[in-house]
């Protein structure tokens, strides 16, 4: 009995912030929906699950290819030569340098 209190207790005082707080609506054609649900299913998850997963992923992989390169051997080296190389004389750059700015 004590046991089935607390448990009723427990699942009423639950933190708001464990519930979650934002929703996504989509609209997608009914293939679309079909192909996603099918992939869920053979993953044995859910729809909404089986979408959070791979959108968490996508959205990882875009913001990862932002910040990160991989590159030949080769061409690291390169990358490299040129990041040490001293900077080349514009002298149209220094030019445009030396005049006031718009707001000045």
């Amino acid at each position: 009995m004590q046991l089935e209190e607390n448990c009723r207790m427990n699942s009423k005082s639950r933190p708001k912030d464990s519930l979650k707080e934002s929703k996504i609506l989509l609209r997608l054609r009914p293939a679309q929906k079909d192909l996603i649900a099918r992939a869920a299913q053979v993953k044995q998850t859910t729809l909404t699950n089986f979408m959070v997963e791979h959108a968490l992923s996508a959205a990882q992989k875009v913001l990862a290819d932002q910040v990160q390169f991989s590159l030949s051997p080769e061409r690291w080296d390169a990358f490299c030569a040129a990041l040490d190389a001293p900077p080349k004389v514009i002298p149209a750059l220094r030019k445009l340098l030396k005049k006031p700015g718009v707001f000045d």
